[in-house]
């Protein structure tokens, strides 16, 4: 049976096969980065969620004051959150030292390079639609890398170190949280109130970190050459052509 006949048969065209783009696979997150990924992002919309309400309390509640609890669990699920929100960092950062070094993208940037800088306005041309395609990168592009460690990392450290300060005001003097952050940041800031307003001035600043991470990431995975949200799931980036 000749070829031509075959391919009627099967819809099978060898040289369309041949000719459709490959899709390659490289591993590039290992599974502590992304369950870190997903218990921080999780961690971060129990923060924003009960962070607005603390802030801005319900107006009222039924029944008496001493039969209701709701803001005081409100305010542990924020505790709760921020010590997870802590304590993954530390242990991310402990990863970032002994996983591959796609895990230590966050923490470093090639701010001296002159290379980078010039992938970092490419990159901003292609979210600006300015060119037709992205460039393609195994780990993360160099404007996540300047958007994660400007807009993630180093916010997160103020948000934490504040937050901190914040609590340990309740938890007095003796705690550890007062002694390491309570007894110079609020003095630093001027008074607790100050403190309050920059901490949920941080607050708007996540959302609109965790808004256009989102945003990018899935534009991404619809626009660009390579994988970008399954990724962060099964740890192998995908390219498409």
């Amino acid at each position: 049976m000749s070829n031509g006949n075959l391919a009627d048969i099967t819809g099978i065209d060898e040289q369309t096969v041949a000719q459709a783009p490959q899709v390659r696979a490289v591993y590039v997150y290992e599974a502590p980065v992304r369950i870190w990924h997903w218990i921080n992002a999780l961690a971060i919309v129990v923060l924003g969620v009960t962070g607005f309400f603390i802030g801005r309390p319900l107006p009222s509640v039924p029944g008496e004051a001493s039969a209701n609890f709701l803001m005081g669990y409100i305010r542990f699920a924020h505790f709760a959150a921020g010590y997870v929100l802590a304590i993954g960092l530390v242990a991310r950062a402990y990863w970032a030292l002994v996983g591959n070094h796609h895990a230590r993208e966050l923490f470093t940037l090639p701010v001296l390079r002159a290379a980078y800088w010039r992938e970092v306005f490419a990159m901003l041309a292609w979210y600006l639609f300015l060119r037709p395609r992205p460039n393609q990168y195994v780990g993360h592009n160099p404007m996540a890398r300047l958007a994660m460690f400007f807009g993630y990392l180093l916010l997160t450290l103020f948000m934490i170190v504040t937050g901190f300060a914040l609590y340990g005001e309740g938890a007095q003097e003796g705690h550890w949280t007062h002694t390491l952050f309570t007894s110079w940041v609020i003095p630093l800031f001027g008074q607790s109130q100050d403190v309050h307003t920059v901490h949920r001035l941080g607050l708007w600043a996540m959302v609109c970190f965790v808004l256009l991470h989102v945003y990018a990431a899935i534009r991404e995975d619809i626009m660009g050459r390579q994988s970008i949200v399954s990724t962060m799931i099964s740890g192998v980036r995908t390219f498409k052509d």
